[in-house]
């Protein structure tokens, strides 16, 4: 598999931690990969209201992430080629995002133990 696109990369990252809701953007995705779902199964699955499941939906469309198939309150989603091939991109993106969240906690403990 060739390595992920530079354009990629940033978009990913800019979507998953760079802006508001990318957790539950990469949520989402994750859910969608380990299976196809329409946004209310995604908002029953996540534990999310429907209406912010929508609206990660429309953005991760609209950023060529996922893709509708069918019509209506049928419509389901899959990931896009693109995400596919880039998944390994987002676990990386997680993983950084996780260790930065230890190294936050860390302090904050330790500043309120030194309180």
């Amino acid at each position: 598999m060739p390595p992920p696109s530079t354009t990629a990369k940033r978009l990913l990252y800019w979507l998953i931690a760079g802006t508001r809701g990318g957790e539950s953007r990469a949520r989402i995705i994750s859910s969608i990969r380990e299976l196809p779902k329409n946004a209310n199964q995604l908002s029953e699955d996540l534990r999310m209201d429907y209406k912010t499941v929508r609206h990660h939906l429309d953005v991760l469309r609209e950023n060529g992430l996922v893709v509708p198939v069918g019509e209506g309150y049928a419509m389901t989603y899959f990931l896009s080629q693109e995400m596919e091939a880039n998944y390994a991109t987002l676990e990386e993106i997680l993983g950084k995002i996780g260790k930065k969240q230890k190294r936050v906690s860390k302090v904050q403990n330790h500043d309120d133990q030194s309180a």
